[in-house]
């Protein structure tokens, strides 16, 4: 089950590491992979987690040689400022130009935020810099409708090892109407890309199975006090709130949430499920809420506990699921550099692009392969519940959607 989350809310997060220390290689010859990531402000333990996912795929790679006698160095970018008390899109931009400017970077993992992958990928674009995100979930990035704005140059360069929230925010709509039986509700957003687009996607997912829906506020994740709208959401009585967003607004939203609306139904996306939420919003507050997550449920899979152990010998910590999704999406950009040295060719950012394009690599969550936009195959959201028990504060997955073709309308 995902109890492995008690085991973060009681350990510090780990110092932050600026870089990766690997073992001597014989090898002469090195390549860089970036990493960019909210190190910094409100998500940064899950920021955390999704770094040392990367860097253990890294590492491990280097310590049995490299990769075709390349050595895989690393460069972490924070994307996080105190100033926005979180991801940064601006600073993502920086990030960016950053790992474009330099000629040894052939590939990136992360960005975690949808802001900030909306703020880099014309950038990345422009310097055919592909890059893998294990987290960012907002569709537009890769739609083909935007691909004007988000790859001016053409290529796909913004790959998942996560599915979009064209996939989860309807399916939490799904799952309110089959299993809940939610008929009205309220939704919430923080004004992120992120939270924006899943609160959209939901929304009118939550229509089309008929549910009512109430109302939409949109939330400044700076303001301290969001009692103002809860008791407008409680004067409306409705089944169920929604929220579309991530921790800075989230913790507020939790706690403030469970004083004025204690019996309502309360959900979100993947920003639900972070640890900074968990822990800052506690018990029993965050008990009852249900989230969703895109990505399978791998920390209960019996074939990802070796790996699981391996995580947290090395770290003192457990792993998330966007740990994993994180390690895959390194394993991805190593095997890409393996068949283009093995083929011959120079190992650079566009050859690296092209291979990651035509990736098929087994995984820790099966075999990911991406779509023409960047977009993985293999689409899968799942639904969690928050537990009071502390030993296990989430619930094994509820439901499980899987999805190969196209986002779904209705069910």
């Amino acid at each position: 089950m995902l109890s492995r989350r008690s085991v973060i809310l009681q350990l510090p997060a780990a110092a932050l590491v600026a870089g990766a220390a690997f073992p001597a290689l014989a090898a002469d010859k090195t390549v860089t992979i970036g990493i960019n990531l909210p190190l910094t402000g409100a998500d940064a333990h899950d920021a955390e987690l999704i770094k040392d996912g990367a860097q253990l795929a890294i590492e491990e790679a280097n310590a049995q040689g490299g990769v075709a006698g390349y050595k895989i160095n690393v460069i972490v970018l924070d994307d996080g400022t105190a100033t926005a008390g979180q991801y940064d899109p601006a600073q993502a931009a920086t990030n960016a130009r950053k790992m474009v400017a330099d000629s040894s970077v052939v590939a990136a993992i992360g960005p975690q935020m949808s802001g900030s992958g909306k703020a880099m990928s014309p950038i990345l674009s422009q310097g055919n810099l592909a890059t893998i995100t294990p987290a960012s979930t907002n569709p537009d990035i890769t739609d083909p409708k935007f691909a004007g704005q988000y790859r001016p140059a053409g290529k796909a360069i913004y790959f998942r090892t996560v599915t979009t929230d064209a996939f989860q925010g309807p399916n939490m709509a799904n799952y309110f109407a089959d299993t809940l039986h939610v008929k009205s509700l309220y939704v919430l957003d923080d004004s992120g890309a992120y939270g924006v687009g899943i609160a959209d996607a939901f929304q009118r997912q939550a229509e089309k199975r008929g549910i009512k829906v109430l109302g939409r506020d949109q939330l400044n994740p700076k303001e301290a006090d969001y009692t103002t709208v809860l008791t407008k959401i409680k004067s409306l009585n409705p089944d169920a709130l929604y929220y579309g967003g991530v921790a800075q607004a989230g913790v507020k939203v939790v706690k403030q949430s469970y004083d004025i609306l204690p019996k309502l139904i309360k959900s979100g996306g993947d920003g639900v499920l972070g640890a900074e939420i968990l822990k800052g919003a506690g018990f029993p507050a965050a008990e009852g809420w249900y989230a969703t997550q895109a990505a399978p449920n791998m920390l209960d899979n019996p074939e990802a506990q070796p790996w699981v152990q391996r995580f947290a010998k090395k770290y003192g910590q457990q792993p998330e699921n966007y740990s994993i999704t994180a390690y895959d999406a390194a394993l991805v950009i190593l095997d890409a550099i393996k068949r283009v040295a093995a083929a011959g060719k120079e190992v650079n950012r566009a050859n690296v692009r092209d291979a990651i394009q035509d990736s098929h690599v087994k995984t820790l969550q099966g075999e990911i392969s991406f779509d023409q936009n960047g977009d993985i195959n293999n689409r899968v959201i799942s639904v969690f519940q928050i537990k009071k028990d502390p030993d296990h504060p989430l619930d094994s997955v509820l439901h499980q959607y899987k999805y190969m073709g196209v986002a779904p309308q209705a069910s």
